[in-house]
């Protein structure tokens, strides 16, 4: 079974572990996380990162908050007289920027961790794609962290830059690829409407899976055989 999820931002991992289990996830299943773990809430889900890099069965998919963590990547490099001079104006920015959009959790969390562990964390994100496409339940889907910048229907997927792919803020009444499914998340449903808070949203080209957790929102886990979406349940 194929199962997709989005946009955790700093969802308690023991939570994560325990959606899984209530869904059925085992070892012959594959999940995608369509992109940013990291950020906003938490410890900024540098747990969940440290714990992804061990499964086999789970491949996260870059979105645009681990791309600006791996743009801030040089804060955890050794201070030398060097390094010092090497901070453009540029790096600066970047830093900024991540920090007021929801980055300080994930950059203080990093820097408790041996320093050993911040580079595995780092290469592990360096080393995920941009894309994946996968076939589920009879059906093609392609699988990216925000839908498509400048989409073009003659466009082949590997022909789109990293940025088109992680930014993108969908409207409702955006079309994609006719022949294949296009499953993202990076655009919270809520933003398409009251009604949809909380809540996957389905056209006749994408689904949205970002189903809000960076403001509160559980997430919700879906299984592209059959379309069943999960919700953790609490025990009472």
């Amino acid at each position: 079974m194929i199962y997709v999820i989005s946009d955790l931002h700093g969802y308690p991992l023991e939570r994560f572990q325990k959606l899984l289990e209530q869904a059925g996830f085992g070892k012959s299943d594959f999940l995608y996380i369509l992109g940013d773990v990291v950020d906003r809430n938490g410890d900024g889900g540098v747990a969940m990162l440290d714990w992804l890099m061990y499964q086999n069965n789970i491949q996260l998919i870059l979105g645009n908050h681990e791309a600006a963590l791996l743009a801030c990547a040089f804060v955890f490099d050794e201070l030398t007289e060097d390094s010092v001079e090497d901070l453009t104006a540029e790096k600066i920015d970047h830093l900024t920027r991540y920090q007021t959009d929801g980055g300080e959790v994930t950059l203080a969390a990093m820097q408790a961790l041996p320093k050993d562990t911040q580079q595995d964390i780092l290469d592990y994100l360096r080393d995920c794609p941009y894309y994946e496409t996968v076939s589920a339940g009879g059906r093609d889907y392609i699988l990216v962290h925000a839908g498509y910048e400048n989409f073009d229907p003659k466009k082949r997927i590997e022909d789109y830059a990293p940025d088109e792919l992680m930014w993108k803020s969908p409207k409702m009444g955006d079309t994609y690829y006719t022949k294949v499914m296009t499953v993202f998340g990076h655009k919270p449903t809520r933003s398409f409407g009251k009604k949809y808070k909380g809540q996957i949203v389905y056209t006749d080209t994408w689904i949205d899976i970002d189903a809000g957790t960076a403001y509160g929102e559980e997430p919700v886990l879906l299984r592209l055989d059959d379309m069943k979406e999960f919700r953790l349940e609490e025990e009472e």
